[in-house]
């Protein structure tokens, strides 16, 4: 099968930095459903990889990375239960394994989905990684109700990313929290609207920004923790609850949080497959969730650019984009 991978971390403009190859088809082990894949989704975990694995070595093998794909089933393994040959998925798959940078791929059932039927496989391609992570931040780590939250607040840091862009979607449909999230530019903040947040901030002015509002009840940070982590203890309200998703590049001050009683939490989408956790069957429960509200008209695609090409070119590219720091929603390359 077609690949594209790397076997040094080099920056995005170097010749190798990633590469086109060829490899054996893999075949399903048990709970495994092998896909066909159709599109992917560009993620910044995916240039993170890309730049750390081998940084002081060179691989045997190239290593092929992505985390968001939608496609068809192509074969089961044993185990399998909720798919058969030809049903139509999208997923965003486990780190620790083999990603969608190719013609197929394995995946844990536990952790699919049937795609929404009224998406294309692009648009189905750009949701699974951002709205797992949003959904788990949300419902998993903060605890927040279904229904439940007003009179409340929650402020969302990175409010244009693709996962801000559902996670402000999921809480104008499901909560009834008033949703503030931080853009900065006319394209970040037109995009934050059109995703339905009530109230827009800039994230480089934030103190001053949120004088105008009440202390959020509920801080989700979906940019840097370390840049942004006095402000939140600053902004968030007594006894409320602050969820991250990226590394410290420096050491925080978790004792500001003691005053408020409040709690902290890391999200990390990977976590239930890299460890085959008991309930790792909740991803495929999520993900239905996902189908359903899509198939309901209640959340839209976070796609907002697309590329065409199962080839190194076009993935570097997007890989471009993403370190840029200027990319809005979701980038998608279909096959």
């Amino acid at each position: 099968m077609k690949a594209v991978g790397f076997k040094r971390s080099l920056p995005i403009d170097e010749n190798q930095s990633l590469i086109n190859f060829e490899c054996e088809t893999p075949k399903p082990g048990k709970r495994d459903i092998l896909v066909k894949i159709q599109a992917i989704s560009v993620n910044p975990v995916d240039y993170k990889v890309r730049l750390n694995s081998a940084k002081d070595h060179e691989l045997d093998e190239p290593k092929i990375i992505g985390w968001d794909a939608s496609g068809v089933v192509e074969g089961i393994g044993e185990g399998v239960n909720q798919f058969k040959p030809g049903d139509e998925v999208f997923y965003a798959g486990d780190i620790t394994r083999s990603g969608c940078y190719a013609e197929y791929q394995l995946v844990d059932e536990r952790i699919v989905a049937k795609k929404p039927d009224n998406f294309n496989w692009e648009e189905a391609a750009a949701l699974p990684l951002t709205s797992l992570t949003a959904w788990e931040s949300i419902f998993d780590r903060l605890r927040i109700k279904e229904n439940e939250g007003s009179g409340k607040s929650i402020l969302i840091i990175g409010g244009a990313g693709g996962v801000g862009s559902i996670a402000i979607q999921l809480l104008k449909k499901l909560t009834r929290l008033k949703v503030i999230a931080t853009a900065s530019r006319d394209v970040t903040r037109n995009w934050c609207e059109k995703m339905g947040a009530d109230a827009i901030v800039n994230h480089h002015d934030l103190l001053d920004q949120m004088q105008n509002y009440k202390n959020p009840d509920y801080i989700i940070n979906f940019a840097d923790t370390s840049t942004h982590w006095n402000a939140m203890a600053e902004l968030i309200a007594p006894q409320g609850g602050i969820c991250c998703v990226v590394n410290t590049s420096e050491s925080v001050d978790l004792n500001l949080l003691k005053e408020k009683s409040v709690s902290f939490h890391w999200e990390l989408m990977f976590t239930r497959s890299m460890f085959k956790t008991e309930d790792m069957i909740a991803q495929h429960k999520i993900l239905n969730r996902i189908k359903a509200l899509a198939e309901e008209n209640k959340i839209i695609s976070t796609m907002n650019r697309k590329f065409e090409g199962l080839n190194a070119e076009t993935f570097k590219k997007v890989h471009k984009l993403q370190e840029s720091g200027k990319s809005v929603g979701k980038n998608v390359i279909s096959f």
